[in-house]
């Protein structure tokens, strides 16, 4: 047996499942949605759309209830899900922003195993030499490219070479101009609590909707090149759906349904269909995970941890936090500064926001759902109290995430909380120590930390 597979126990079951594969490693497989609220979609609850590759994909693997990213922006995350680091440590902390030279992504973990390493859709990393994808972006209409996918896994299944393949979708990232909202009745619609009830909102919400129809869609087009190939009992697919969307209180914030995700792996014959974890998994864990089914050695340590005992079924548990960072500096239509940093358990999330006499602002803030619920503000009282709670918070917020999914009841003035408070406090500034991260000062800083194609993406 290859010396390499001895390195864990992951590494030691997949050679003995994978004899009769000539190259002896499992292919790799991650899609990643855009700008989508986890319970928007059925295998979280999801009610408004339909997603049925998305069902049928849960179905076939493990879903995790308790999966998190460290950022609720795109760049960042993506930075952070490439590499398995935090976001302070490589430098990559603010949206539109690039790593520090001399980290290591997947890329070089990977391609001196053998693998070919691709990235086929949206990119919105830096620098090259950090992350030296195969690369094939989105095409004019901003679709995954279908040829390129075909081509790469064709080409590797030919050449009995290991794969590991991103899939990054544009959906449903805004322009809403995706799939058929006509099929969507906005009657019908169930609202989260955070939202007002308004035409308008019930109108963009169909447009959003139909998107993540049609990425749903996009997402079985991947699946169907798999079995294509016949690869799928060789492959190993994980599905993210990245932070939450562009309308208020989900992307740019710690809420939790700003970095709270659709967390979901499918790894024929060693994980069990159908199951479910409550496991805090995160997404730096998934660079350390892919490493680990690889059975290489990483080439530089990573903060994240491989998620291969969870998914075997070995262990219940795998982290007792997760840890998240928004930065406003360099965002569209955002505060000049507004520094966000939280922590959560499977019970509580706790924010810090570190400079609470700002206005919190950003490009939902300019949206059209917004603007209507500031002018709505004089008669309606639901509007007024919304949007104020988007844009002006207090210093700190605690929020019982059993009770309170939508971060609605801030509990951190309440003198029973004081202890749970302290708790956490405590450890998010040895998370952020750690990550030499200095709160308003590293926030200041943030401008430093942009990549020179700052605003081709969002």
């Amino acid at each position: 047996m290859n010396k390499v597979f001895t390195t864990s126990l992951a590494a030691i079951t997949v050679s003995i499942v994978l004899a009769g594969n000539k190259a002896n490693k499992p292919n790799l497989v991650l899609f990643l949605a855009d700008d989508c609220s986890y319970y928007d979609l059925g295998p979280y609850g999801g009610k408004n759309v339909p997603t049925p590759t998305l069902d049928q994909f849960a179905a076939e693997g493990i879903k995790f209830t308790k999966g998190y990213q460290a950022a609720p922006m795109c760049s960042p995350t993506r930075h952070n899900l490439y590499t398995g680091c935090w976001p302070v440590k490589t430098g990559a902390y603010p949206n539109h922003t690039f790593a520090k030279d001399g980290t290591n992504s997947v890329v070089q973990h990977l391609k001196p195993a053998g693998y070919r390493v691709a990235l086929i859709g949206k990119s919105h990393v830096n620098p090259e030499s950090v992350f030296p994808f195969e690369y094939v972006p989105l095409t004019r209409s901003n679709d995954i490219n279908f040829t390129a996918v075909d081509t790469f896994i064709a080409s590797c299944t030919k050449n009995n070479t290991p794969f590991c393949l991103f899939v990054t979708s544009n959906q449903p990232h805004t322009p809403w101009d995706k799939g058929d909202p006509s099929k969507i009745d906005p009657d019908k619609l169930i609202l989260p609590p955070f939202y007002v009830d308004t035409k308008l909102m019930r109108s963009e919400l169909c447009k959003y909707y139909a998107e993540i129809n049609y990425m749903d869609h996009e997402f079985k087009k991947v699946l169907d090149k798999i079995d294509e190939y016949n690869q799928r009992n060789n492959t190993v697919v994980v599905y993210l759906s990245e932070q939450g969307n562009s309308l208020p209180f989900a992307k740019w914030t710690c809420y939790d349904v700003g970095v709270h995700s659709a967390y979901m792996v499918r790894w024929p014959g060693m994980v069990k269909p159908g199951s479910v974890s409550d496991a805090i998994v995160e997404y730096c864990d998934i660079t350390p995970t892919f490493v680990d089914i690889a059975g290489v050695k990483p080439v530089s340590k990573m903060d994240g941890k491989s998620i291969v005992p969870v998914l075997l079924g070995k262990k219940q548990e795998h982290k007792q936090y997760t840890y998240s960072l928004q930065t406003t500096r360099g965002i569209h239509a955002g505060s000049d500064f507004y520094g966000i940093r939280s922590i959560a358990d499977k019970k509580y999330r706790y924010i810090v926001n570190l400079t609470p006499n700002e206005t919190f602002k950003n490009a939902a803030t300019n949206n059209n759902t917004f603007t209507e619920w500031l002018s709505l503000a004089s008669a309606n009282e639901k509007a007024k109290s919304l949007a104020w709670k988007y844009q002006h918070r207090p210093a700190v917020e605690l929020y019982d995430l059993e009770n309170d999914m939508y971060c609605m009841k801030n509990l951190a003035e309440k003198a029973e909380y004081k202890a749970i408070i302290d708790k956490m406090d405590q450890a998010l500034k040895s998370w952020m120590e750690s990550c030499g991260d200095e709160g308003q000062a590293t926030e200041m800083e943030a401008l430093k930390h942009l990549a020179k194609n700052a605003g081709k993406e969002d």
